[in-house]
């Protein structure tokens, strides 16, 4: 094992890219039900020795939506599918607190860690959008009840998963015992917002807990990620952002007891690459004239948490209350706005290339360059990678910057376990 700290890679999985016009370009192939794409940019991954792979997910659809949205696998049961493809990297897929339950959410995860050998991950949202109510017999709840939620949902699920010892089957044939009564954990919960008794009908996991993944960036969010997660997903548009945010977060961690080195900080990079940066430069220009205002507005309107139809589109962002939505995001966007002084067509733009992502143009040494910047002082232990379009984005990536991480000692040649705690360097929870 390297004692050298590395860079951790994880792969935003968007079927049709990140870039809201991504699938139009000549060399792209789409979507997110496209299930042969999917395998073999996943294998592409593993190949290029990424930690793992992630999936987002939503809970609802619109004609609207960004393209790698619209139709979509139910993430869980993709991961599933992948694992019987690959054999070494890691599975992480978004579950809702807010739309699901403890049991099934533990029961599926401890699946999916057993299928894989190990590689599981859940990345947890509390769910920002109020219309997801509309597919569900419940209300919405408010920003900060979410996350009170979450918290107690995540602490079920942790508790379920330790429902059995490690070695509880025994299988024992000669006494004619499967499982051992001594090593079985009820729960019995009875909490303000879920009762469950337990156990879970499932051994444990190999990972103990599958990585526990969180992407929060509000206080509440902070707080969920600094008691629980092992990875921190966030979107900050600078270094100096970054740093803040990374130092905000590893105190926070400390504060609860645990170990800052033991939680990774991955910003989203949307990286575009040519032979110059200028010739990067054209890519996203090129993607960007795809893009009309119809396709872009409502990307900025659901992170922004507000209609902006009454605004003039090439006049500044209005001052706007704090959303209930997606909080952080907006104070992201709203920053970035002000400090660039740009129009709500310009945002819009910005916002359908990469959500708020970091977007770094140029060529494999200049964005090894940002990356390694990023890593060496402070503002973040890995990235999670974000191609405009597949699989040429991720082709580009693994071609071109990948070997440059791995020269300068700054990324792994070859896998050196076979778990994703194993690869993130955490240990496996003991009960």
């Amino acid at each position: 094992m390297t004692d050298k700290k590395q860079i951790h890679l994880g792969l935003f999985l968007q079927g049709a890219g990140h870039h809201v016009s991504g699938w139009r370009h000549p060399q792209a192939e789409a979507g997110s039900e496209n299930f042969g794409l999917l395998r073999r940019v996943t294998q592409m991954a593993e190949d290029a020795k990424f930690d793992m792979v992630f999936l987002a997910d939503g809970l609802t659809s619109a004609v609207d939506a960004h393209p790698s949205m619209i139709a979509r696998f139910e993430p869980l049961t993709l991961l599933s599918a992948l694992a019987m493809v690959t054999s070494k990297v890691g599975l992480a897929a978004t579950s809702s607190t807010t739309y699901g339950e403890p049991y099934h959410t533990a029961r599926a995860f401890a699946s999916i860690d057993h299928l894989s050998h190990g590689r599981a991950a859940w990345n947890i949202v509390t769910t920002s959008y109020a219309r997801t109510a509309n597919n569900f017999s419940k209300s919405h709840p408010e920003h900060d009840e979410r996350y009170a939620v979450a918290e107690e949902f995540v602490n079920v699920v942790c508790g379920l998963w330790d429902s059995w010892a490690d070695d509880a089957f025994t299988k024992d044939k000669e006494r004619g015992v499967y499982a051992d009564p001594e090593k079985v954990h009820v729960l019995e919960h009875k909490g303000k917002y879920f009762s469950v008794k337990g156990p879970l009908n499932i051994p444990r996991p190999p990972q103990g807990h599958p990585v526990l993944i969180q992407a929060g960036s509000s206080g509440p969010g902070q707080d969920l990620a600094a008691r629980t997660a092992d990875i921190v997903f966030t979107a900050q548009q600078s270094i100096v952002e970054a740093q803040t945010f990374y130092k905000s977060l590893k105190e926070r961690v400390a504060a609860f007891g645990r170990d800052p080195a033991s939680v990774a900080v991955m910003p989203g990079f949307m990286p575009v690459i040519g032979k110059t940066f200028e010739e990067a430069s054209e890519k996203l220009k090129e993607l960007d004239h795809w893009t009309d205002i119809a396709s872009a507005m409502p990307l900025l309107e659901e992170r922004i948490g507000h209609s902006l139809a009454p605004y003039d589109l090439d006049g500044p962002l209005p001052s706007l209350p704090i959303s209930d939505q997606l909080r952080s995001r907006a104070e992201l966007l709203t920053q970035l706005a002000r400090r660039e002084n740009l129009t709500i067509r310009e945002l819009a733009l910005r916002v359908a290339a990469g959500r708020g992502h970091h977007i770094v143009m140029g060529t494999g040494e200049q964005i090894a360059d940002r990356m390694q910047e990023w890593f060496e002082n402070g503002a973040a232990d890995g990235f999670n990678i974000m191609p405009p379009f597949f699989p040429t984005g991720l082709e580009e990536f693994n071609e071109h910057v990948v070997p440059i991480l791995q020269q300068r000692g700054l990324f792994r040649t070859e896998y050196e376990g076979s778990t994703l705690r194993d690869h993130l360097g955490i240990a496996r929870p003991a009960l």
